[in-house]
């Protein structure tokens, strides 16, 4: 490998979502709605299907690509739902939950100032992937956070 070659590539972290779901192309149009997405590429197979695709929300980058049951890769709604979610820091976490609404997203937990010190809610986009969206708000103490935590009954 050559000392020029950067083994994390330029404008990735070291962790990178990659998302499966039905429709590709719809979801890419649909995060471009809601969170002010990017699209930066993306390789469609010959059946129509995206086989890879990124786009870019903020600073991070998100790799996607339609289901492809015949190697194994399914989204959310093919299991019945997800574990995961993916946390969303934004600028004004309000304006961007009217917003993702409006482009078809589902909220599941509203916006609200939280104990931690971010103001948050979570949604599910229409693919089933989970997004908590979050605006930090304060800088806390882990004793401060406890402290609230506990009076929350958390």
């Amino acid at each position: 490998m050559s000392s020029s070659i950067k083994p994390i590539p330029e404008g990735y972290h070291s962790v990178t979502p990659y998302l499966i779901v039905k429709g590709g192309a719809k979801a890419i149009e649909f995060y471009k709605q809601a969170f002010g997405a990017k699209e930066l590429g993306r390789m469609t197979a010959p059946d129509g299907r995206i086989g890879h695709a990124e786009i870019q929300i903020g600073n991070s980058r998100i790799m996607l690509a339609d289901e492809f049951p015949e190697m194994d890769a399914r989204g959310p709604e093919s299991f019945g739902g997800t574990p995961v979610m993916i946390h969303l820091y934004v600028e004004d976490v309000d304006a961007v939950a009217k917003q993702a609404t409006a482009a078809g997203a589902r909220e599941l937990r509203p916006v609200k100032d939280q104990f931690y010190g971010d103001r948050s809610g979570m949604f599910a986009d229409p693919f089933g992937h989970k997004w908590n969206i979050s605006t930090h708000k304060e800088d806390l103490s882990a004793e401060e956070i406890g402290k609230r935590a506990a009076a929350v009954g958390h």
